[in-house]
């Protein structure tokens, strides 16, 4: 029982996911739901970078934020996986956020404000 298996992770915003790489037939599960279910975008966009037995969970964000943070979990593992320097290569020439978390987040709250960048109006009388 020595089996291979790789735990990989990625973030978007608040979504984070963590993607199991097994050896098997190439069956991918996203929060334990076939990948074929998906909206046919998002679908692709998880295509892009599989063709291992996989099985990822995400937590927190929004779809679109879970759907990027899967893509980024699974290209890591399967950078690892493999340990292939010219597939590195390819995946960051194609584009480099699937390798490369994007670390932009949501601005935090000023005190005394009621937003990260709205002011108080003033009035001058």
């Amino acid at each position: 029982m020595n089996e291979k298996k790789i735990v990989k992770s990625g973030k978007r915003k608040t979504a984070v996911a963590r993607a199991v790489l097994t050896e098997g037939t190439g069956v991918v599960k996203i929060n334990g739901e076939n990948y074929n279910n998906l909206h046919e975008f998002k679908r692709l966009s998880i295509e892009e970078v599989l063709r291992i037995n996989q099985r990822i969970t995400t937590k927190g964000g929004g779809e679109k934020s879970q759907i990027e943070a899967a893509r980024l979990a699974l290209a890591r593992a399967i950078l690892e996986f493999t340990k292939s320097k010219t597939l590195r290569e390819v995946m960051i020439s194609y584009d480099k956020h699937m390798l490369i978390a994007d670390v932009r987040r949501k601005e935090m709250y000023k005190p005394g404000d009621s937003k990260a960048r709205r002011k108080r109006q003033k009035s001058y009388r």
